[in-house]
């Protein structure tokens, strides 16, 4: 970033909690629309995936009476989970998006569950934080919780150290955004107009949200801005030097159950969903439970936010 695009201000160690949903979102993008680039360095993508897959414990949700088929273009669902990791834990996942995909009228829908939703918590027989899933049963327990809260199939999860969202942006030469808004934030100083962030401006730019009249739907556009900025400069001819540093990122930052066979099905029959992306909100009041802060979902927000995902997976109700 240059100078009259922004005042650095004394760096302060980034908080990488609220950046997470960009990052789950760049790496679902780049699967969705890795084909470009697996076509030129196929082996080295082969590998990469290869060792990200780490099978569910399970082959097809309880809540679809056969697996999807990628070749018949069935719409499918994948909850992306951010993980914060840390030495010797299993850690949290802070953040959890379930993403729908239907091929046919080429769209995807991203819901974003709050961490602190008060849920049942599927094989532990306690209601607790949705966040709390992972920590006390890894993906196969926040899979089942999620299917449980929204009632709606999970088909594929992704998994993401929340450290690999700055190397990402950093590895594609960094993005180019529009801002439209004034304000100071971790530091740094953002000016209206065109700027160039790299990837711990880019972290700092997309987590601001009180200075925003807008709240959360301003944060989501900043957020949506980073991640087609990632698109436009992961596609052009000038990021293909740097493949094989956005594929180390990945490979040591991901986890999912997708095979590689699985995502050139994908990026053959899915690509163009990616274009078309609605965001939707959790409706809820927060509250408190013997001290303890709650984030409270009703059941008729939950039943009407279901329906929704179920049409676009095309279930019938």
């Amino acid at each position: 970033m240059t100078e009259p695009q922004t005042r650095r201000r004394k760096r302060r160690k980034p908080k990488k909690k609220r950046a997470l949903k960009i990052t789950m979102a760049i790496i679902l993008v780049l699967i969705l629309g890795v084909g470009a680039y697996a076509y030129s360095i196929w082996h080295s993508v082969e590998k990469t995936f290869t060792q990200t897959h780490e099978p569910l414990n399970r082959d097809v949700s309880e809540k679809r009476s056969e697996k999807v088929s990628f070749s018949n273009r069935d719409p499918i669902s994948i909850l992306l989970l951010g993980v914060d990791q840390r030495a010797g834990d299993r850690g949290r996942s802070d953040s959890l998006i379930l993403m729908t995909v239907n091929p046919k009228d080429q769209s995807m829908k991203m819901v974003s569950i709050p961490r602190d939703t008060r849920t049942e918590i599927v094989g532990k027989g306690t209601t607790d934080k949705i966040n709390h899933a992972y920590a006390f049963g890894g993906v196969d327990m926040a899979v089942n919780t999620v299917e449980k809260f929204l009632d709606v199939p999970v088909d594929y999860y992704v998994q993401v150290n929340m450290e690999s969202f700055k190397d990402i942006v950093d590895a594609v030469g960094g993005v180019t955004v529009n801002n439209d808004l004034n304000f100071d934030y971790d530091g740094y100083s953002f000016k209206k107009g065109k700027l160039t962030l790299d990837g711990k401006e880019a972290l700092a730019y997309s987590r601001m949200r009180k200075q925003d009249p807008r709240g959360d739907f301003g944060r989501q556009m900043r957020q949506r801005q980073i991640i087609e900025g990632v698109i436009e400069e992961g596609a052009s001819v000038q990021s293909l030097a740097n493949y094989g540093t956005i594929l180390d990122t990945i490979g040591t930052n991901v986890r999912t159950n997708l095979t590689f066979d699985d995502m050139k099905q994908i990026q053959s029959n899915y690509k163009d969903a990616r274009h078309n992306v609605e965001q939707l909100q959790v409706d809820g009041k927060g509250e408190k439970i013997d001290g303890i802060y709650y984030y409270a979902v009703s059941d008729a927000t939950r039943e009407a936010l279901s329906s929704k995902l179920k049409q676009h997976l095309n279930i019938n109700q």
